[in-house]
């Protein structure tokens, strides 16, 4: 076509996040806390290794953490419901980090961040939150707002 951009001159575009690695202490008591947590669905499990879907994505845990606890570096869980798991990261034992509790670190120092899905731009197809039992979901009028305004959403 004479009007498309030619794709070979632009570098390669990032899609989106396939998986986030986390270094544990041990995979059964990672997969204990989390299991406190969320609602885990284990996708396999190799020696010192464990996969939990995420949907279309997943969290890999790594056996064997050895750097000090995590500070600002730390990853952003989108979630259904922000005062369930701060509620059960609170009953858990987490260390929280923030007043609202959305911040915690886990047992091996790992800081993560809790997102409600409704209030980001973030986004799941719709078939994708149907397999997941979450088709009820929506997006708050300023999510919505973002991806309209990046050309992401119908207006």
């Amino acid at each position: 076509m004479a009007n498309s951009p030619d794709r070979s001159a632009r570098p390669a575009r990032a899609v989106g996040v396939n998986h986030v690695a986390l270094e544990v202490g041990d995979i059964d008591a990672a997969l204990e806390f989390y299991g406190q947590l969320f609602d885990l669905r284990l996708r396999s499990r190799g020696k010192g290794m464990a996969f939990i879907d995420l949907g279309d994505q997943f969290i890999a845990l790594s056996e064997g953490r050895s750097q000090a606890p995590d500070t600002h570096r730390h990853f952003g869980l989108v979630v259904d419901d922000v005062k369930k798991v701060v509620r059960a990261a609170r009953a858990a034992g987490a260390e929280i980090m923030s007043a609202s509790g959305r911040d915690f670190l886990d047992p091996w120092g790992n800081h993560i961040q809790i997102v409600d899905y409704a209030e980001i731009q973030f986004t799941k197809a719709q078939p994708i939150l149907e397999g997941m039992g979450l088709h009820h979901l929506k997006k708050s009028a300023s999510a919505l707002k973002e991806l309209v305004d990046k050309g992401l959403a119908p207006n």
